[in-house]
């Protein structure tokens, strides 16, 4: 080897640095106690293991129990639905999407929190998050026929939007076809 080149000399501090872990080994990979499980050390496991949610059908009056506040079966968890519209134009179902990890925004104090256990196709569609804009709990489905393309075009960025980021567990069915 030849210390006239400069990239010799570089190399010879990481290749002592290694020579020398290779004999004399780190003191925590010494020790057994710390590669084995301990709850004193590290918890791993979770207290409880989530919820699960098949994908269903849903109706506007079985949604409403996913608006966050617990108060009903649904615990806690947040589920709402919006309309698909295909790229041609043509309308598909109404998906439900639970956003329960999006809380900060769709819980009970969020901003979108109205939205919560609800079709807020018509809300996202017309950007309004006032409480007029959610569908009657009792009545059929809002048809959704006077919105305008660019309302629509906005419904389906949403609806786009909520499929990359939240899970689809349902779709929101008119009372009866459950």
């Amino acid at each position: 080897m030849s210390f006239s080149n400069p990239l010799n000399i570089l190399l010879i501090p990481p290749i002592l640095y290694l020579v020398f872990r290779l004999i004399v080994p780190h003191p925590l990979e010494a020790t057994p106690a710390a590669s084995t499980y301990s709850e004193e050390v590290y918890n791993w496991l979770p207290a409880k293991h989530p919820e699960v949610l098949c994908h269903r059908k849903y109706t506007a009056k079985q949604l409403l129990a996913y608006d966050g506040t617990g108060r009903d079966k649904g615990g806690e968890r947040i589920l709402l639905a919006i309309l698909r519209v295909a790229q041609n134009g043509k309308w598909g179902e109404r998906t439900v999407f639970d956003v329960t990890a999006g809380k900060t925004f769709y819980g009970p104090d969020g901003v979108y929190g109205n939205f919560a256990g609800h079709d807020a196709s018509r809300g996202m569609a017309k950007q309004s998050f006032e409480t007029e804009m959610l569908n009657p709990i009792e009545g059929p489905l809002d048809k959704l026929e006077d919105l305008t393309q660019a309302e629509i075009d906005n419904m389906r960025g949403w609806h786009e939007h909520f499929e990359k980021k939240y899970i689809v567990c349902g779709e929101l069915v008119e009372e009866g076809e459950v």
